[in-house]
């Protein structure tokens, strides 16, 4: 990956705090950055603050305390739920932010298709989302966003809801797509071997109001196969991992 365009600091939070309008304190002061070519993965009990902390990047919750920085102009973000318009074929939802971002429809339809072999959906753009499986709808969501080409994509535990076949798929799916697009990453999951598989970093959150606790780099050279989950080294990671968040319980 060639990253020479790139700026270092693609997101930045620095001592962010949220206390929501009925007194909820949901972030303690949390700060760290992912830097370009970095895929941060955080973990943490639930409610404590991880999907505030994508809310906040993206300009859809503002920050009580500290800074968060980040070209909001350049952003892809993927929630839970794939959140397709139903009425919209496959091309026409992967289509919609470029579309609303004004882009002529010669160069929307141009990326479009790329994105489409991108995400391994050839042969489905006329389809409707109600024609889908969930793996696929989650690739459509993953394209919407790439069509923008983003500098930093944020992911809200897109895979949770997948089967475990389906999720190590687009896991790996997601993981090329990172390393052709370049982009900063920053993931939010529940899976502990999820966050080691994918990411170059790991942080541990503590319990509401969360705050950073605990940071893993991880040493595992891209691109990673399958066969990474049952090595010996991979199992000690999660293991300390998941040490550090049994402490930040307490």
């Amino acid at each position: 990956m060639d990253y020479s365009a790139f700026v270092a600091g693609a997101l930045s939070f620095n001592n962010v705090g949220m206390t929501f309008p009925d007194g909820t304190r949901a972030l303690g002061g949390a700060s760290f950055d992912v830097n370009p070519g970095e895929f941060v993965t955080v973990v943490g009990p639930s409610g404590c603050g991880k999907s505030t902390l994508l809310r906040i990047a993206s300009n859809l919750e503002t920050a009580t305390e500290g800074e968060c920085s980040v070209d909001r102009d350049s952003i892809g973000y993927v929630f839970q739920d794939a959140t397709l318009l139903p009425w919209r074929t496959v091309s026409s939802n992967i289509e919609l932010l470029a579309e609303l971002h004004g882009i002529d429809k010669a160069e929307r339809e141009r990326r479009v298709r790329g994105v489409i072999d991108l995400v391994g959906l050839s042969g489905f753009e006329d389809k409707y989302p109600k024609q889908l499986s969930g793996g696929m709808k989650m690739r459509a969501s993953l394209a919407r966003s790439l069509v923008m080409k983003p500098r930093v994509f944020l992911f809200d535990e897109p895979f949770g809801a997948l089967d475990e076949i389906t999720r190590e798929r687009l896991n790996d799916e997601l993981l090329r797509l990172f390393q052709l697009e370049g982009f900063a990453g920053l993931f939010i999951t529940h899976s502990i071997s999820e966050a080691v598989y994918m990411s170059t970093k790991v942080l541990v959150m503590s319990s509401r109001p969360g705050r950073i606790v605990a940071s893993f780099d991880v040493p595992f050279a891209y691109p990673r196969s399958h066969s990474l989950r049952y090595e010996p080294a991979f199992a000690e990671l999660c293991g300390e991992v998941s040490a550090a968040l049994r402490g930040a319980l307490v």
